[in-house]
């Protein structure tokens, strides 16, 4: 991902989630030198993935995939590509948070063998307030 991609990265994430990441946030973890990709195929965005790293820990920020092109395995593929590129980089574990709501995400998340590790306490916006996160690892 470069800056070139952000427009559609940002307008991606909006058809995505209710409450998307904005174009600044996408272009901060550029700028503070984040792992940012895009899946693609036939030169067309498919998904794309955010993660940092920190010494041996991999954190996933976000990964996602167009609404029109989920549950075909393309978010599985980006996710082995993730955990491939997180070891490469001497990474043993990789972490996420997720929003208990997200029942498709627990279930992609742990069918990865990710567990849930804690919970951060009104973590999350919605539309009610405020809603805790799942944080779950994974060994790699």
């Amino acid at each position: 991902m470069t800056d070139a991609d952000l427009e559609a990265v940002a307008a991606a994430e909006a058809r995505i989630h209710p409450f998307p990441w904005t174009r600044g946030n996408f272009a901060d973890s550029l700028v503070a030198g984040h792992g940012a990709w895009l899946a693609q195929e036939d030169g067309r965005m498919t998904g794309y993935a955010v993660m940092m790293q920190v010494l041996d820990e991999a954190h996933l920020l976000n990964i996602s995939i167009l609404p029109e092109l989920q549950r075909g395995g393309r978010g599985s593929a980006l996710l082995n590509q993730l955990f491939d590129r997180a070891r490469t980089h001497a990474a043993t574990r990789m972490l996420l948070e997720v929003r208990p709501s997200n029942a498709s995400g627990l279930g992609f998340y742990s069918h990865h063998g990710f567990t849930e590790i804690g919970r951060r306490r009104d973590y999350y916006q919605t539309h009610e307030g405020r809603e805790d996160a799942i944080v779950m690892v994974l060994d790699l």
